[in-house]
């Protein structure tokens, strides 16, 4: 029984390795409203200030603390759509220890936490002039916590999930693996934050650093692995 061209295409195309759509977009995408989010939340009470504070600064400044909540809402899809990405990217690439699984995980619930932490931020927006000051503070308590040690650890574990199978499997510059080892320990650490303020300061390492990683991963991530015959 011989196999006609058009069956020999199809078995071929069915073979070829799907690596997905492309990486660099949704990430680039991400830096941008994360960018965006950092200009427009500049002014936003830190983590110590008091109820009163927090509630004067939502009361005068409504329009910008529910801009910087959409923008912090809108960073989580393109960071869903990169651990998706990340995920069928290292399966094409033979990679199928959990690192890949663990990626997808981290991603999907730092994705979560950004979404969380947006819809507490938006929430304090709409206090009333007869909000209480715990309110206020409560409000910006959870909106911190899920967008800062939440965040930061979820983000570990996409950084970790890339980087180990990275660095097994030389598909990345070992420096950049070893590099994103270290941020994916730094978002560990940061959830000492929540008994000891000095361990806060991991949270923008882990963040800025993290996203300047996997801009930098995401160029450089390969589409397809050489076979071991080649």
């Amino acid at each position: 029984m011989t196999t006609t061209p058009t069956a020999q295409r199809s078995n071929h195309t069915s073979r070829r390795p799907q690596a997905g759509p492309p990486l660099l977009a949704p990430v680039l995408a991400l830096a941008v409203l994360t960018a965006a989010y950092v200009v427009v939340d500049r002014s936003t009470p830190r983590p110590g200030a008091s109820g009163l504070e927090v509630l004067n600064y939502a009361q005068e400044h409504t329009a910008s603390v529910k801009l910087g909540a959409f923008l912090l809402f809108a960073a989580a899809v393109p960071l869903a759509l990169t651990a998706a990405v990340l995920y069928r990217r290292l399966r094409a690439l033979g990679i199928t220890a959990p690192g890949s699984a663990i990626t997808l995980v981290g991603g999907v619930l730092a994705a979560n936490a950004l979404a969380l932490s947006a819809m507490f931020g938006w929430s304090s927006s709409r206090l009333s002039a007869d909000a209480g000051p715990a309110l206020a503070r409560a409000l910006a308590d959870l909106s911190f916590l899920a967008g800062g040690p939440a965040y930061a650890v979820m983000f570990a574990l996409l950084l970790a999930g890339v980087s180990v199978p990275s660095l097994l499997a030389g598909l990345l510059p070992r420096a950049v693996s070893w590099a994103g080892l270290v941020l994916a320990a730094a978002g560990m650490l940061s959830t000492l934050a929540l008994v000891v303020d000095g361990f806060a300061y991991f949270l923008p390492v882990v963040r800025f650093g993290g996203l300047i990683w996997l801009v930098i991963s995401a160029a450089l991530l390969p589409r397809t692995r050489p076979s071991r015959r080649q």
